[in-house]
Formats: C-alpha cells, sequence, structure tokens
C-alpha cells in the first residue's frame, strides 16, 4: 500500500455539509496508508482540474439531489468525467452514485409511490456483484435517500433491490456507484435518526429502533465485505490474488459522527 510521503496517495473526499466525514471509509483508507483531500464544493472549496495528485476520489452523501440546479451539484457532476478519463478509481456513495448516473446519461428519479429508503433493507448480488469481491455480498445494507438511479449505458449492475432497482453499478474497471451507506458506524446511525428524525415519516422509512437493531444484526457482514471491497477498489479491480491485506476497524471502539 502506498505511504503519506507519496502525493499519489492521497483520496479526494467530497463531502456536502460542514460537519460530514467520511466515517468507516474514512478510517480506514487512513489505516491503509492514504492521506484524505477534503473538498467541500458547496462551500467554494474548488476540485482539482486532474488527478495527477490523487490515487481515487470518492464523491459521499448528502440532502440534496443530483437535479438540484445548484452551481456545485452541476460542477460535481461534471467533474466525475476527470477521474473517469484519468482511469483512477472512483467511489459513488447515495447521492455521490446518483450524480455518477447522471454524469453518465441515466435518470435520477423519486419513487413514483413516494416512497424512501431509510434503514436497513435486503438487496440481491448480480453475478458480475458476487464477482467484485471475495467476501461475500451483504444480504442487507443500510439506506437513506428517497431518489434511485436507472442504470447507465455500458454499466454493469451489482446488486438490485425492490423500491430502487439499482443498488450497485460498476463502470468501466475502476468505478464503483452504491446507493446504500457502507460508511456508517453505530453512532452516525444514531446521530442521523436523531437530527434528521423528520425522514422517519417518510412512506417505506423504518423507525429508528430498527435502524439500531439492524445495525447489530447486519453490520458486520457489511462491514467485511465494505472492507474488501475498497481494498480492492483502491487497487484499481487489477490484481485481487495480491490485493491488499485488510485491516480490521474495530469500529465500535473508535467513534465516528456524520451529520446528513
Amino acid at each position: 500500500m502506498p505511504t503519506l510521503s507519496n502525493t499519489r496517495s492521497k483520496i479526494l473526499v467530497v463531502l456536502h455539509q460542514e460537519q460530514s466525514t467520511a466515517g468507516r471509509i474514512g478510517l480506514w483508507l487512513q489505516e491503509q496508508g492514504f492521506e484524505l483531500d477534503i473538498r467541500r464544493p458547496r462551500f467554494d472549496d474548488e476540485l482539482p482540474c486532474n488527478m495527477n495528485e490523487h490515487a481515487g476520489a470518492i464523491i459521499f452523501g448528502g440532502p440534496m439531489s443530483a437535479n438540484d440546479s445548484d452551481v456545485f451539484v452541476k460542477r460535481e457532476i461534471d467533474w466525475i468525467g476527470v477521474p473517469l478519463k484519468a482511469g483512477k478509481p472512483f467511489l459513488g456513495i447515495c447521492l455521490g452514485a446518483q450524480m455518477l448516473a447522471r454524469h453518465l446519461g441515466a435518470r435520477v428519479y423519486t419513487h413514483p409511490e413516494g416512497r424512501a429508503e431509510i434503514g436497513y433493507y435486503p438487496v440481491r448480488p448480480t453475478p458480475e456483484g458476487l464477482s467484485v469481491c471475495g467476501e461475500q455480498f451483504p444480504e442487507q445494507v443500510y439506506h437513506w435517500h428517497r431518489e434511485g438511479f436507472d442504470l447507465p449505458h455500458c454499466a454493469k449492475i451489482l446488486a438490485e433491490g425492490d423500491d430502487f432497482a439499482v443498488q450497485a453499478m460498476r463502470y468501466g474497471q475502476n468505478a464503483v456507484g452504491l446507493q446504500f451507506h457502507p460508511e456508517v458506524t453505530y453512532q452516525m446511525i444514531c446521530r442521523w435518526t436523531v437530527k434528521a428524525g423528520d425522514r422517519m415519516g417518510s412512506p417505506g422509512a423504518q423507525p429508528p429502533h430498527l435502524h439500531r437493531q439492524g445495525w447489530h444484526q447486519h453490520d458486520r457482514a457489511l462491514a467485511r465485505w465494505s472492507r474488501d471491497l475498497l481494498a480492492r477498489w483502491a487497487a484499481g479491480f487489477d490484481n485481487r490474488t495480491n490485493a491488499p491485506d485488510v485491516v480490521s476497524i474495530r469500529q465500535h471502539e473508535r467513534p465516528v459522527d456524520l451529520v446528513f
């Protein structure tokens, strides 16, 4: 794995609120020797014109929509072409995945019945999804969204769901979009359900106690899969037999809060 002295070990991290963090994903990347270069375009941070100083990029979630007319939203969607053209690993999570879909010409949409996925919901991996990494795809994952996206042309679906069909996708060799949130810790779930408690009233949303219960039931499998996926993503998915060793993060001992 890279060392911090190498500028190519930087991961560009795009966040959308003042108090947002990269959660468990950020901890794992730092454990592996990556430096997080955090940018918040919503608050006028610039995005680089090339990827010469970055090994990859991640766009995380946020309360806005990829369909919004805000300048920073359009700028982020357009900017995704920079890592894609450079062939650098790109990961979009929730809003970031929807932005990737928009960049590739696909639709981002609300559920026709106004339903949301807020809590733990089952997903069904495709054969392509099962082949992405060595760990078994988790049966249920943590969601916090009211919009979904269609599968872009030439992208491959990795996992399907019920209310929103595309739950994970891969575009080319190095770009992955996840509708769900592999970065969450228990502390983050508690904070989200309190700070955004009004979302609990959305059709289809689960009450807070089911979020906490779901974490105890499903997070271990999601954490194992996420670490393996990130290791192979950071390596460019180009050599699975020599993918970097995964450092275990005991998240219950390392709380991270994230306002969403």
